[in-house]
């Protein structure tokens, strides 16, 4: 196996060469083309993300998320039992270095119909942001603005997102630590301005997977550091969690995102989904009512507890 098609090993053995590699080689890079491809469709079937008619634009930012959403997004289109048409648009904030020239060329070779936004974001960024400050926020406030205007311009009715399902954990964890809330990343959500119906088609997607596979596409990976701003200490830190987990406990990520799925709020503490307060016994037997001093019984963990991992402070 190739390295690029090891994506859940930690380090991958050294690359062989002829043919029996390069057909193991093609093997692999099917198999992991038909699972990107079954994840991000039973998505889009259990949210309902993409109807008949619909009009998506699939923002693309040049990073491997990206580009593999859009990839795998054009495939289904091929197959798809509905009609849709997807819009390829990437904001050009006139960050210096950016190598303007990349996704115009990509898209034109890709053929699809696609639209670059320029907007000089980095220079309101910078004169606004005193120097070493994170200047993330601002960033994407101004950059969520303008995506909304273009999506109006172009007449989409849906904008494509491309976070994956560790992002997704990675803000749940975030918000859970630093910001007090049982609150994730929805896979499906109007945007705040309540005009569009923002999705993230791959809810289900495995980080590691979309690196082996922008790997084995060759996408022109664009750098993300280029307008120069300090990485999210606090979700680099449960990104190193996670992995470390990843590592120790093989199914735990995966059990987590099955728990974002089954949410019971009657066994939680928030009375505004649940009402504690005019709870009245009704003599009838119920399946999630509490059994007092029965504790819950869980398959055996593999590994030990947490792996020695700290929880991150604030």
């Amino acid at each position: 196996m190739t390295a690029a098609f090891a994506p859940h090993s930690e380090q991958a053995a050294e690359p062989a060469t002829g043919p029996a590699a390069r057909t193991r080689a093609e093997r692999e890079a099917l198999k992991l083309e038909k699972r990107l491809c079954r994840q991000v469709g039973q998505a889009i079937a259990d949210f309902n993300m993409i109807e008949e008619g619909d009009r998506v634009m699939v923002c693309l930012s040049g990073g491997k998320d990206s580009y593999g959403l859009l990839d795998v997004l054009m495939k289904l289109q091929a197959r798809a039992p509905v009609r849709f048409e997807l819009v390829a648009v990437n904001l050009d904030q006139k960050q210096p270095g950016f190598p303007a020239e990349v996704l115009p060329n990509y898209l034109r070779d890709l053929g699809i119909e696609h639209h670059i936004e320029t907007q000089d974001t980095y220079s309101i960024v910078k004169a606004k942001i005193p120097e070493g400050k994170t200047t993330c926020s601002l960033c994407s406030r101004l950059r969520r603005g303008i995506l909304y205007s273009v999506a109006r311009r172009l007449k989409c009715n849906k904008i494509a997102l491309g976070h994956h399902r560790d992002d997704m954990l990675q803000t749940f964890f975030l918000n859970m630590f630093f910001g007090g809330k049982l609150k994730g990343m929805p896979p499906k959500l109007t945007s705040d301005n309540g005009e569009f119906i923002v999705i993230r088609p791959l809810a289900y997607v495995d980080e590691r997977d979309l690196v082996a596979w922008a790997a084995h596409r060759q996408f022109p990976i664009i750098p993300c550091n280029l307008c120069g701003s300090q990485e999210n200490l606090q979700r680099q830190q449960i990104g190193d969690m996670l992995r470390e987990w990843q590592k120790k406990y093989p199914g735990r990520i995966e059990n987590m995102t099955t728990a974002l799925q089954n949410v019971v709020p009657s066994h939680l503490m928030d009375g505004t989904l649940h009402d504690f307060r005019n709870l009245k016994a009704t003599g009838v037997p119920d399946e999630q009512g509490d059994k007092a001093f029965d504790e819950e019984t869980f398959p055996a963990p593999v590994g030990t507890p947490f792996g020695g991992v700290a929880l991150v402070s604030a």
